[in-house]
């Protein structure tokens, strides 16, 4: 998280802190514990780089 918000940031994107205060990666309510998954993860991930990040444009159809 704390490179998505460094990148976020250097890109000029409003970031604050009263909002990064309550962000965590532990909050689990929306996983099925129950279930099976199954992921294919890409070899630079392996490699321990890290994935870019989405822009709001990707979100647009």
């Amino acid at each position: 998280m704390d490179a998505a918000l460094t990148q976020l940031r250097a890109e000029g994107y409003s970031v604050r802190d009263e909002d990064v205060a309550r962000l965590s990666p532990l909050i689990h309510e929306h996983i099925n514990m129950l279930g099976r998954y199954s992921f294919v993860v890409p070899e630079p991930v392996i490699r321990g780089e890290l994935r870019p990040l989405r822009t709001p444009a990707d979100d647009e159809p």
